[in-house]
């Protein structure tokens, strides 16, 4: 039988031969044996993608997420493009005790992953200003002629309609909360003027509306929103984090094995007003005795995800806003003077001539309180220590173990891992006057209260009028700063119990340079659920939405692939080959047609040149 010669001249010349007995077992396989390896040889490459190119597609999504996060925001205060048929809208009217408004929100569409929150932002206008409207006076003041709500709420719902596409309008989600003035009101009442609204707004507007829709909030929802909203415009609820990112373990309610997350670190939220103080953060460890107070929620639109369960607490201090606490201490003032004098028979405090010394107003500042028939008068000595030992009372504290303001529980602050915003009045009380508003710093704080507090009125007057203070401080904010620079102080280190060392508490008025409304976490709570409705539609092409992001990154991998199997099937294609010269081999030379092999003659040699 004959043999197979192989020769090469390049890149060095070499020859050698084969007999054609070994050289079925070698070169010529049968065609089982070529399949199977071929079939090795696929599983090779199909495991190569998918370590290899499978990775790099998952992190260039990573950095393709991270990147149009970062450029919605740059992007944010461009006007919204109410052509683009993917974008979605929403409603919220804020009902409050002075005044309501109409906030106008909108989102593209939901990118079909179920672990990813609607990207919702504020809608601008053509002049890239927000599409925000406000009436007064509040929905309350319309207590006994309630069959007047629905036309009290239609400029506002007008207003917005003119901004929605119309084609747009049925599919918009409008809700309308009403908070602190409705709260006050009987329930009978509350109730009259809500039932109006349910009955007027869908004659007169096309928009995605129930009975669901309206309703009065309580305190703490109105709290929790604001905290949604607050993380949301912070990016933490993003939970694909960098390595610099802060994290936090969090046991998420409802799992039963209890396994720790690891996830990015939310902002807790502090906010003083006039009337109250809230704060509210999220309790990443179960705690048993607070579970009434927590507010446990999932932003995620499947129930069974349980990566966006949150567990916030929420408190609401009425009483204990800056001007609230103000009139507090001035009645405090207005009683005990009465007191004494009525002991003393003296008449201290009734007359300019001898004034009541009070070490919470800046030094020589004359003030009057009180009514007309029972006026008092004071005049300010600017101590700031001793203002905050007076102060000390008002809080209202318990000797009880972690309850704050009132007595109220507080489950624990890890104070080495979290980080809180203050606003409004802690971020007036540090930026109006002292220009220190940003990162706290609670010594450098009170030594430049201390310094204020100590300075006599005409001098700071006269700085004032030179402006050197904010340009919405006025002459209200410099006579009342150091009360309340000591009243903010004492609420955040003796009622909130934040030690003096906390160095994570940010006191802004913007976040990201935008105001930050509650109505923001209010429409993203309640449009958790409408991304299912565009998941379903995405896994309708999933696959080659799949497809055409993977080949943008991976063509390289592919390429190299389609090469590989190119090669593969040159080679078997080869092989089939020889494997059809030897079968014309064996049948041309038969023992009867081939007597050399009898007679043990050499075979014949077959050269094949490489």
């Amino acid at each position: 039988m004959g043999r197979i010669s192989f020769s090469c001249l390049f890149p060095a010349s070499w020859h050698f031969s084969l007999s054609s007995q070994v050289l079925p077992r070698l070169l010529v396989p049968s065609l089982r044996q070529l399949l199977f390896i071929g079939l090795v040889i696929c599983v090779i490459g199909l495991l190569y993608l998918l370590l290899v190119a499978g990775k790099g597609h998952a992190s260039w999504i990573r950095r393709e997420n991270r990147f149009h996060r970062h450029l919605a925001r740059v992007t944010d205060v461009d006007a919204t493009d109410t052509s683009n048929p993917d974008l979605n809208y929403g409603l919220v009217v804020d009902c409050g005790s002075s005044g309501s408004r109409v906030f106008v929100y909108c989102w593209p569409r939901h990118n079909g992953n179920p672990h990813e929150l609607l990207d919702i932002r504020q809608m601008r206008d053509q002049h890239r200003k927000p599409v925000v409207m406000k009436i007064k006076p509040g929905i309350s003041e319309l207590a006994k002629t309630p069959e007047k709500a629905s036309d009290y709420i239609y400029p506002l719902l007008s207003f917005a309609a003119q901004h929605i596409p119309k084609n747009k309008h049925q599919e918009t989600p409008l809700y309308i909360l009403c908070t602190a003035g409705m709260r006050i009101l009987p329930e009978s009442q509350q109730e009259a003027l809500l039932e109006d609204l349910r009955t007027d707004i869908p004659v007169h507007f096309n928009f995605l509306f129930s009975d669901s829709h309206v309703e009065v909030i309580s305190g703490k929802q109105e709290g929790v929103y604001a905290w949604i909203g607050i993380n949301f415009v912070l990016g933490r609820f993003n939970h694909v984090h960098n390595d610099g990112d802060a994290v936090v373990e969090v046991h998420v309610p409802g799992n039963d094995q209890q396994e720790a997350l690891m996830r990015k670190r939310t902002a807790g939220v502090l906010d003083m007003g006039g009337v109250s103080t809230q704060i509210a953060y999220e309790v990443p460890k179960t705690e048993e005795v607070a579970k009434n107070l927590l507010a446990e929620f999932n932003l995620g639109c499947d129930a069974h995800h349980t990566e966006h369960v949150y567990r916030v607490y929420v408190s609401t201090f009425l009483g204990y806003g800056g001007n609230a606490a103000r009139q507090r201490y001035e009645e405090s003032l207005i009683r005990d003077a009465a007191s004494r004098n009525k002991l003393s028979g003296q008449r201290v405090g009734q007359t300019a001539e001898s004034p009541i010394l009070d070490p919470c107003l800046p030094t020589d500042l004359q003030d009057e309180i009180g009514t007309s028939t029972q006026r008092l008068y004071l005049r300010g000595t600017g101590d700031f220590d001793q203002c905050r030992q007076i102060l000390q009372p008002f809080l209202n504290r318990t000797n009880d173990t972690q309850t704050s303001l009132s007595g109220i529980y507080q489950p624990a602050i890890d104070y080495s891992n979290s980080q809180f915003y203050g606003f409004s009045e802690f971020y007036y009380c540090t930026e109006d006057v002292l220009r220190m508003g940003g990162d706290y710093n609670a010594s450098k704080y009170a030594q430049a209260a201390k310094g204020y507090c100590a300075t006599q009125w005409k001098t700071l007057k006269e700085r004032f009028d030179s402006g050197l203070y904010a340009s919405h401080a006025d002459v209200h904010r410099l006579k009342y700063q150091c009360f309340k620079s000591a009243w903010m102080h004492e609420v955040l280190h003796s009622g909130f119990s934040f030690p003096n060392i906390y160095k994570n508490l940010k006191t802004a008025l913007l976040v990201y340079d935008k105001e930050v409304q509650w109505t923001l976490g209010a429409i993203l709570y309640r449009t958790r659920f409408l991304p299912l409705r565009d998941i379903q539609q995405e896994s309708l092409k999933g696959a080659h939405s799949h497809w055409r992001h993977s080949f943008s990154f991976v063509n390289n991998h592919y390429l190299f692939l389609a090469c590989f199997f190119i090669v593969l099937l040159s080679i078997m294609l080869y092989l089939l080959r020889l494997r059809r010269i030897h079968r014309h081999t064996v049948q041309r030379y038969t023992p009867s047609s081939a007597p050399w092999l009898e007679q043990g003659l050499g075979s014949p040699t077959l050269p094949i040149n490489l």
